[in-house]
């Protein structure tokens, strides 16, 4: 299967393309590098340095590699920056991926795997959430994600197109075979933030609120591993592939971790101290997010390898290290 993989570059793009590899797919990365790297493309894949927004170089992509279906990374996905920048991330979440959509309905491509976001739920509940609760994002972003949801639904009405949008919860590790992980300099995943400080790449960390109804005070979220993401992706694509229906489903594990749980398991997993400041709350910020992911279990058969906590966070020991070591030595 010809593949295209937008944002591909990228941190979960990336592992993305390692996967399709892996299993005997062509991919081809198509990324405009404002947050990706072109040194994490492999070799021989194919790298086309543009914007998902303009339609006539997508168009040309879709056709010159004989593209059989498109997974779609390309996003802005800050939750804070969204607050202050909403227009920003309508334009390249919302409008660009319509863009996106506009190109594979000309092509003719009618396999489309979506990241979508556990965002899109804002504080729905303080139990497992399941797909079809009503949505209430929090913030620009996750609103630029749910429109972006409601245009795939349409167009897969009335086009031949079908879609798997997945709905990430927290995703963080690394690849276990360290080929790939987060290497952002500025990345504002908890776990990367945590890791980094408790290896001196960082004075400090700071934790958003304490004062939220959960047990300790700090929020509660739902963290996956990106290679068991990254194989929910690979059994969307084959649903697809297969001629199966358009699906929306959560991609999380069923339990989630505090903001201090975490901090408390990089301390003893790294064995080092992680000084972790008070800060107020951060706006857009939702209680608890954790997933019901019975739907993705038994509609895909998707099984993860990683749900533990203590492994998530020894992966991203692992790939930090080897990125400090990388800087130090250049």
């Amino acid at each position: 299967m010809n593949v295209l993989v937008t944002g591909g570059a990228g941190y979960i793009g990336g592992h993305m393309v390692l996967a399709l590899l892996d299993a005997g797919h062509k991919p081809v990365v198509f990324d405009n590098l404002s947050t990706g790297f072109r040194s994490s493309v492999p070799d021989g894949v194919p790298l086309v340095v543009g914007d998902i927004g303009d339609h006539e170089l997508v168009f040309r992509t879709l056709h010159a590699h004989r593209i059989d279906a498109i997974v779609h990374f390309a996003a802005k996905l800050v939750v804070p920056e969204s607050v202050s920048d909403p227009l920003g991330y309508y334009l390249n979440n919302t409008v660009k991926s319509r863009a996106l959509m506009a190109a594979a309905v000309a092509a003719g491509v009618e396999a489309f795997v979506f990241s979508s976001t556990a965002a899109v739920y804002g504080n729905a509940s303080d139990k497992p959430i399941g797909e079809d609760v009503p949505l209430a994002p929090l913030s620009p972003y996750g609103s630029s994600k749910q429109l972006t949801e409601v245009m795939l639904r349409d167009v897969a009405a009335a086009h031949s197109l079908r879609y798997v949008a997945l709905r990430y919860f927290n995703v963080a590790g690394a690849d276990p075979a360290m080929r790939h992980g987060q290497s952002t300099a500025n990345a504002t995943h908890l776990i990367k933030v945590a890791v980094q400080t408790a290896l001196g790449m960082r004075s400090h960390m700071e934790v958003y609120g304490t004062d939220y109804p959960t047990p300790d005070g700090t929020c509660i979220r739902d963290y996956i591993h990106v290679s068991d993401l990254i194989s929910a992706h690979m059994r969307a694509l084959t649903h697809l592939s297969e001629g199966g229906e358009s699906l929306v489903m959560n991609c999380g594990y069923g339990h989630g971790y505090s903001v201090s749980e975490v901090v408390e398991t990089v301390r003893r997993v790294s064995g080092r101290a992680v000084e972790a400041r008070l800060a107020p709350r951060r706006a857009g910020d939702p209680v608890a997010i954790v997933a019901d992911s019975s739907r993705i279990r038994s509609r895909l058969g998707w099984e993860p390898r990683y749900d533990d906590l203590s492994t998530i966070v020894e992966h991203t020991l692992r790939w930090e290290s080897m990125l400090r070591e990388r800087n130090l030595t250049l």
